[in-house]
């Protein structure tokens, strides 16, 4: 196989919660093959030190400090993606939050909805935005969604956060549909336990980590850079026939 046919040279990538993680991790993947790449972030240091890490592949990288949860602050954020790199082909919405491991019956609906103004809410005004402009502008596109594992099992004390990332995957699979006329396609990534500042307080549990591990088969926690050649494979897909697709990236933790 030619590795052209992953060339992302002339490609715009905008990637929400794109400074550090997950989103850092895909985000890395996409630059080494040629993408210019845009983070939003509400963190002013991390995005500060992503673009510089970024801008070692060679190509333009820049940070915009968005809350995703806003309605105006994603709009204007989008307008200033569009100012500094005139397009977006691939939007990766992966900002997210986790919960307080509140136990279900003591979860308060403002707690409840602090996370998901982010993850769904958040998740929802991003592929809008980005939809819209694709549309307008013609061409195509890809729409990706960092879900999570959770969405597959039972996740207590965690039902914010599940019911969250189920509600993208939704979100992920209409828009597969709809917009599929237009040359964009959608889909969710399904993430399992991965090293990253989010997640790291409860890998690192002792209780935790001795119980889950021995469901990992790969008997190790994924990675932020297990994420870099996915998001350039669907990076490059935009007007493929590949859509509407549920990727599962866990180390075969949900299956064993």
């Amino acid at each position: 196989m030619s590795a052209s046919l992953f060339d992302l040279s002339g490609h715009t990538a905008l990637i929400t919660g794109g400074n550090s993680g997950i989103g850092l991790g895909m985000a890395h993947g996409l630059a080494q093959s040629g993408a210019d790449v845009c983070i939003w972030g509400t963190n002013t240091e991390r995005n500060e030190a992503a673009v510089k890490q970024l801008a070692e592949h060679g190509t333009r990288a820049a940070a915009i400090r968005c809350d995703v949860g806003d309605e105006e602050a994603v709009t204007a954020a989008f307008a200033e993606t569009l100012e500094r790199f005139g397009r977006v082909d691939s939007c990766f919405a992966n900002a997210g939050v986790n919960g307080k491991g509140t136990p279900f019956l003591e979860t308060s609906l403002e707690e409840f909805r602090g996370v998901t103004r982010v993850n769904l809410e958040g998740a929802f005004l991003t592929l809008r935005a980005a939809a819209a402009h694709m549309v307008e502008r013609g061409g195509g596109g890809v729409l990706v969604g960092t879900s999570s594992v959770s969405t597959l099992h039972g996740a207590p004390r965690n039902q914010a956060y599940a019911a969250s990332k189920a509600g993208m995957d939704a979100i992920i699979r209409g828009c597969a549909v709809e917009l599929a006329r237009h040359g964009i396609n959608a889909h969710s990534i399904v993430a399992g336990w991965t090293e990253t500042p989010l997640a790291a307080p409860i890998l690192h549990d002792p209780g935790f980590e001795n119980g889950v591990m021995k469901r990992m088969p790969q008997r190790r926690w994924g990675r932020p850079q297990d994420f870099a050649r996915l998001a350039v494979y669907l990076a490059c897909g935009v007007g493929g026939f590949h859509t509407g697709d549920t990727i599962v990236v866990d180390g075969a933790y949900s299956i064993f």
